[in-house]
């Protein structure tokens, strides 16, 4: 599984970050998300889903 986050969409909501907190963070400046882990395992797929259902501008998406 990969994960795409598209960081010219992203607003830093922070929404990815409460869903999937060990995925993904807000950098320094609380601009825009990071990835933490680029390919996680199936073991956060349910996080990742959640994570991006609630990403406000869809700038999360996952490919298998």
């Amino acid at each position: 599984m990969k994960i795409i986050l598209d960081t010219n969409l992203c607003e830093a909501h922070g929404d990815c970050v409460l869903a999937a907190p060990d995925i993904f963070d807000l950098d320094d400046d609380d601009n825009v998300a990071t990835m933490l882990i680029a390919e996680p395992g199936e073991e956060y797929r349910t996080q990742l889903e959640e994570a991006a259902r609630m990403c406000p501008v869809a700038a999360i998406r996952i490919e298998d």
